[in-house]
């Protein structure tokens, strides 16, 4: 059997991790992000694939390419959380497992980040633990596949 591969989508303005907002986003950046990443995807023995992308175009496309390539996808879309139907429709398509993260809790601040267009179509959704929310993330869809190999 071949190893579990798994796909991190960063959606507009991951990029600018560290320097954007610290006091809501923290002063990780998205290197670092990956490196942790890599380094506990390395630990549960799985494949990481990581890309960021401020296009929606490119999103959906990395989203349609996952298929034959990736068993699971990672998705903090950013912005396109609250907006992109294309997003969604992607990933209703492709029919991956798919976890939505965020580093702050959506939740909790301005009204029109409460709606997510990605939840309904996603396994889970992980929000407001910063950084960690990615590694929660990889941890929970891990397991998860896991439990639909056996």
């Amino acid at each position: 059997m071949s190893k579990t591969s798994i796909l991190v989508l960063h959606g507009p303005n991951l990029n600018l991790l560290g320097l954007r907002e610290p006091e809501i986003y923290g002063s990780t950046t998205l290197v670092q992000i990956n490196k942790t990443l890599k380094s506990n995807s390395e630990k549960l023995q799985v494949s990481l694939f990581c890309l960021q992308s401020n296009c929606e175009g490119e999103l959906v496309d990395a989203i349609h390419n996952a298929r034959n390539q990736h068993q699971g996808i990672i998705i903090n879309a950013g912005a396109y959380t609250h907006t992109s139907v294309a997003i969604r429709d992607a990933i209703t398509a492709v029919q991956i497992p798919t976890v939505e993260v965020h580093l702050s809790n959506i939740y909790t601040r301005e009204e029109f980040r409460h709606h997510s267009y990605i939840a309904p179509v996603a396994i889970g959704q992980i929000s407001g633990f910063g950084a960690d929310s990615y590694c929660l993330g990889l941890q929970a869809l891990v397991n998860y596949l896991k439990q639909e190999q056996s």
